[in-house]
């Protein structure tokens, strides 16, 4: 055997080996027919649109993402932030803490809750790839308190970590997902009856809160099949406050429907960032974004996933920039209530419209 084909071989091989790893679990097709949303062996979105619009081939299109230079497409310099002492905070206290991207923190109604944890340095099945910004990745699972309930929204690398799940598991005592996603934590050898499923218009309560499963216009899958699990927006209702957790969606009117079944949200949490014309349907622009906000009738808008790693060719600091524009340069009466905090910044859920600092500026 040549010294090349040996290479070949153990490369090959270390793949395969590789490719086992529990964090590539693929879940077995979704079968439960009650789901009116899971036809021909997948789920659907409420409206069916495409994953990707593109005339390019797919190599062009590879080569444009991974080798096309965008400009300050990551920061030069670390990124501010203020590191919150989550242990330290009253339970009684309402407040939200940002770890970046769409992972975050939530005391309310003395319920400790976790969305989304991404605490590693890459959201990637390929090592070494789509790495964390400077300065973005202040937090590890020491850090956190005990965890009353995990919510995941989706499958997605950005969104269920592996490492950061398995980091964070003794500390975890209920998990909340849309259906198949608890699949993967069953397999990560998480029990069973901490895990509780829902699809889209369900709810289930645990621990004093209401917990509402509600559509997004998106699609799953970690490798190469998709839509095996659902993906989700939640609303976290307490006796206090109703706050609306987005998820990675596009725009679309299922938004009007969340409003118009659930009422107005104190606070949303939506994406903004990672936008692509190659991907219209499944991503917001930052206008979008406000206009989401507008039809859940939101007091405040938190826009997330950003700020912590490049998955489209936009500028860093684009979502957020345009979004504060829109909303602070504009004159309509209906103006929309920011939400802005640094990386780790305690936000006071009673006034979260109070943190808002272009920190993303250079002058800041």
């Amino acid at each position: 055997m040549s010294f090349g084909l040996i290479i070949v071989v153990v490369i090959a091989l270390a793949i395969y080996l590789y490719s086992k790893h529990p964090r590539f679990y693929a879940p077995k097709n979704f079968t439960a027919a009650e789901s009116p949303y899971f036809t021909d062996g997948k789920f659907h979105n409420l409206v069916d649109v495409p994953v990707l619009v593109s005339d390019e081939g797919f190599f062009k299109r590879l080569h444009s993402f991974f080798l096309k230079r965008t400009k300050d497409a990551r920061p030069n310099k670390a990124l501010p932030s203020q590191k919150t002492d989550l242990k330290s905070l009253p339970k009684e206290e309402d407040c939200l803490v940002w770890f970046g991207h769409s992972s975050y923190f939530i005391q309310l109604d003395g319920v400790r809750l976790v969305i989304d944890p991404v605490l590693t340095y890459n959201a990637s099945p390929v090592p070494f790839t789509n790495t964390a910004f400077k300065g973005s990745n202040i937090y590890c699972a020491e850090d956190f308190p005990e965890i009353d309930i995990l919510v995941i929204t989706h499958d997605h690398w950005d969104h269920l970590d592996y490492r950061s799940l398995m980091a964070l598991k003794s500390k975890i005592n209920k998990i909340i997902t849309p259906l198949g996603v608890g699949e993967y934590l069953k397999k990560w050898g998480f029990p069973a009856d901490k895990i509780q499923e829902g699809d889209w218009f369900s709810s289930l309560h645990e621990e004093g809160l209401e917990f509402h499963i509600l559509p997004a216009q998106h699609f799953s899958g970690r490798l190469l099949k998709r839509n095996r699990t659902l993906w989700a927006s939640v609303a976290v209702v307490s006796s206090q406050r109703k706050l609306f957790l987005g998820g990675d969606s596009g725009y679309g009117d299922h938004f009007k429907e969340i409003y118009r079944k659930l009422g107005a949200f104190d606070l949303a949490i939506l994406e903004a960032g990672q936008y692509n014309k190659h991907w219209p349907f499944i991503h917001m622009a930052p206008e979008q974004t406000v206009q989401a906000a507008e039809d859940l009738q939101a007091k405040t808008l938190f826009p997330v996933h950003n700020s912590k790693f490049k998955l489209s060719q936009h500028a860093w600091y684009e979502p957020l920039e345009r979004i504060y524009t829109l909303c602070t340069d504009s004159t309509d009466s209906k103006q929309q209530s920011l939400c802005l905090p640094l990386i780790g910044q305690k936000v006071p859920l009673a006034h979260a419209e109070e943190v808002k600092t272009p920190w993303w500026r250079p002058e800041m």
